[in-house]
């Protein structure tokens, strides 16, 4: 049998986010995953090293990160307003997601199949809120970036994305907002 699943995850390039909105520049689930780890991994030494309280190893929130969108690989990217418009449909799509991730894990040798299963299935309840929040950051940095462009279509996403990181309660994240997000709103040469 022929183990697909890492000629899958290559193809994370060809699914887009955001496909209710006009961008300015699109962005695919590969793009975006490789952020969330930059970002989980931050939040996550900020947490340690910085407000010294307990929580989950940077490098293995780094890693669940890349894999939390994995199975939008066979579900592509559902929508935030779709996707949470009510709990049946948000329950529903969860559902479909975990059919999808273990679809994914089928795809690999059985003797892999463990070490990837917590990433892929988003069952370590010591990583997600870490991964949680840096996705939703990264959501709010690319409505910044969007606004930045000139694109007002972002506007509202900003201000939700901005409400739901202060809502989360959590330190790093709002370390990070107070110290590390302004930047982003700069050009190159403002950096």
């Amino acid at each position: 049998m022929a183990n697909e699943f890492y000629a899958l995850l290559g193809r994370m390039r060809y699914i887009t986010r955001w496909g209710l909105m006009r961008n300015s520049f699109s962005e695919n689930i590969q793009e975006h995953s490789h952020q969330v780890a930059v970002l989980a991994h931050a939040l996550a030494l900020i947490r340690r090293d910085i407000l010294h309280l307990p929580g989950p190893d940077p490098d293995r929130c780094a890693v669940a990160a890349l894999y939390h969108d994995a199975s939008e690989i066979l579900t592509g990217d559902m929508p935030t307003p779709i996707k949470y418009y009510n709990p049946e449909i948000r329950n529903a799509y969860k559902v479909v997601e975990h059919v999808a991730g273990e679809r994914l894990l089928d795809m690999l040798p059985q003797e892999l199949r463990g070490s990837y299963e917590s990433y892929v299935l988003e069952n370590d309840q010591d990583l997600n809120p870490i991964v949680k929040a840096a996705d939703k950051l990264s959501a709010h940095i690319k409505c910044l970036e969007e606004l930045k462009a000139g694109n007002q279509e972002f506007a509202t996403a900003s201000a939700q994305t901005l409400a739901a990181l202060e809502d989360t309660g959590r330190e790093e994240v709002r370390w990070f907002l107070e110290n590390c997000l302004e930047p982003f709103t700069r050009n190159l040469d403002q950096l």
